[in-house]
C-alpha cells in the first residue's frame, strides 16, 4: 500500500488552488480536494477596500488610454513626416511592367 501512495504525486491547482493527487503511471486524476474558502462575513468586510482597489485601477487604466489617445496624432504625423523624407531622397523608378522583360 505505500508502495502505491509514493507513485502518487499532489500538485496545487494553479487556477483554483485544489489539491489534486494524480498518479503518474495512469495519466489521472485520483483525487482532488478543494481550498478552504474564507467566510463570507471576512470577504463582505474587505469588499469596501476591493471597489476603491479596482476603481482605481480602472481610474490608471483610462488615464494611460487617454494620454496614448493624446499623443496618437503626434505619433502618427512623425511617422509620415519621416516616410516623407524618405520619399523624397529616394529617386523615383519607372516600374518594370511583364512586357519589359521580354
Amino acid at each position: 500500500m505505500s508502495d502505491k501512495q509514493s507513485s502518487t504525486i499532489q500538485v496545487t491547482c494553479p487556477c483554483c488552488g485544489a489539491l489534486l493527487t494524480v498518479d503518474p503511471s495512469l495519466p489521472a486524476v485520483l483525487n482532488h480536494k478543494l481550498p478552504a474558502k474564507p467566510p463570507l462575513v471576512a470577504q463582505m468586510k474587505d469588499i469596501h477596500t476591493l471597489v476603491k482597489e479596482e476603481a482605481t485601477r480602472r481610474d490608471q487604466k483610462y488615464q494611460q488610454l487617454a494620454e496614448a489617445e493624446k499623443n496618437k496624432g503626434k505619433l502618427l504625423d512623425r511617422k509620415f513626416q519621416e516616410l516623407l523624407k524618405k520619399a523624397k531622397e529616394e529617386p523615383l523608378e519607372k516600374p518594370l511592367k511583364d512586357i519589359d522583360l521580354d
